[in-house]
């Protein structure tokens, strides 16, 4: 007898704002699909990356835990990938057929983490292409769409051919024919997948696309669709770092962002093309979807766009933490504001697998009706700018761990975080109540950055080990 449990299709995009979909009324970007998925589905608009960037993002993803308890509170390269429990394991062992196509960025980079087949691609990784990198692990060699690649194109083609660097704002369309972009590669895998499955298994698919994160290469019509647009500018407030930016705004990589305004343009139309090629990349897969799918849409983090003089992502802010949560296929319908995390995700889908809350997770089943919790925390070991922040449906309280400094956003009455209110003076009682509830969730950090009850800046963010319960041995 065929399955009755439901297929479940994990859609995950790499650097997707939580702003940047036409359903939510983004003045400029257009995303049919998915608003048509969010329209017939749930939507949450409280959704937040707890540790905003791939690694330690896709750890709460995957693990179900916290950035405390999965050990990951920043960027580590060359970390193995340990867990006793996974999303994909959990689901295999309640029957489901579990496949990967598209991003992992785990250590070793072929590790399944409980997936039965993964057919890779992890964008440009600069830390598996240095000279002394184990063949074994060398992208060029281990990477399954780069192999593809030069298997159609030559031997010497690579996804660096547009002369775009991975993490910089340079935009220009794909050089190839639209066939051989990534993108549409994870979904010609994930079509293929569909094809070839057992019908009378229910099978978990994660189809995980790296854009739109750099580098902005979407193909030409894209960039066509956004070249005439009269894009908004990026977002000012009262605390923008400009002295940073006119520092550091020529350099391609730079955490502020361009201060050319025609490179900033240019990074917008690169931005949201790519978004828009995903989308309808993402409408190709879902029309091919069987009867009986629910399907989740979400991100790892967000792209700061060069607001507030900012790029990238790491750092406490809406364009970093916010993230898009699509669910399609449930009994949910509308916009629902209960603060959601990466790690609600494995909990939620083991509830739609019919099986039990599982004890080692910190997530929470967001199917459940419940009001869920009243706040988060969040953080980011990142230099200077190393953060942690504490953020609720209505406000939000950042303190960077370095230097002290503090912030705090009314989301109410500033949604757009452009005034840093933290001296407001109507505002301080509250200010000091969310402050607390970092300092008690530090309290026992090995890093020290609560002394006599007080935040103590200048301690030295470390890599937390896992709680042993979450650690497997290596295999």
């Amino acid at each position: 007898m065929p399955e009755t449990r439901p297929n479940i299709v994990l859609i995950t995009a790499d650097q997707f704002r939580g702003d940047c979909l036409s359903f939510l009324g983004h003045p400029d970007v257009k995303t049919p699909y998915l608003d048509t998925l969010a329209a017939q589905g749930a939507y949450f608009t409280n959704m937040y990356s707890a540790c905003p960037s791939c690694i330690p993002a896709r750890a709460a993803l995957m693990t179900g835990m916290s950035q405390t308890k999965n050990g990951r509170t920043g960027y580590q390269d060359g970390v193995n990938w340990d867990y006793a429990h996974t999303l994909a394991g959990e689901l295999a062992k309640a029957g489901y057929y579990t496949q990967c196509v598209g991003k992992m960025h785990v250590h070793p980079p072929r590790r399944m983490l409980g997936f039965h087949h993964i057919e890779l691609h992890d964008g440009y990784l600069h830390y598996y292409r240095r000279e002394d990198t184990p063949a074994p692990q060398y992208q060029p060699l281990m990477d399954d769409y780069i192999c593809w690649l030069k298997q159609q194109l030559g031997a010497d083609r690579d996804i660096t051919d547009a002369g775009l660097e991975c993490n910089s704002f340079l935009a220009r369309p794909w050089p190839y024919e639209e066939r051989y972009h990534p993108t549409n590669w994870v979904t010609d895998r994930a079509l293929d997948f569909l094809r070839r499955r057992d019908r009378d298994m229910p099978f978990f698919l994660n189809v995980s696309y790296v854009r739109p994160h750099p580098p902005l290469d979407a193909p030409q019509c894209y960039f066509d669709m956004y070249r005439d647009a009269p894009l908004a500018p990026p977002l000012v407030g009262d605390w923008d770092d400009r002295d940073a930016q006119l520092r550091d705004g020529r350099i391609i990589d730079s955490m502020t962002g361009s201060l050319d305004p025609a490179l900033t343009r240019q990074a917008q139309i690169g931005y949201y093309a790519c978004i828009t090629h995903l989308d309808h990349q993402i409408g190709r897969l879902v029309r091919e979807l069987p009867q009986n799918t629910v399907v989740i849409f979400t991100s790892d983090h967000g792209e700061m766009l060069m607001d507030h003089c900012l790029f990238r992502k790491s750092l406490p802010y809406r364009g970093s933490a916010l993230l898009p949560l699509i669910v399609w296929g449930t009994h949910l319908r509308g916009r629902h504001k209960r603060l959601a995390e990466l790690r609600d995700i494995l909990p939620t889908l083991c509830a739609l697998a019919g099986l039990p809350h599982p004890d080692f997770s910190d997530g929470e089943n967001l199917l459940d009706g419940a009001e869920g919790r009243s706040f988060l925390h969040g953080e980011h070991a990142y230099g200077d700018h190393s953060n942690h922040f504490i953020v609720t449906k209505s406000d939000k309280y950042i303190w960077f761990s370095q230097t002290g400094r503090e912030q705090y956003f009314d989301l109410v009455q500033d949604p757009l975080e452009t005034h840093n209110a933290i001296h407001d003076a109507q505002h301080q009682s509250r200010i000091d109540e969310l402050r607390g509830f970092l300092i008690r969730e530090l309290q026992n950090r090995p890093e020290g950055y609560v002394r006599d009850g007080r935040l103590v800046a200048g301690q030295t963010p470390l890599a937390v080990q896992p709680a042993p319960e979450a650690v497997r041995p290596n295999p």
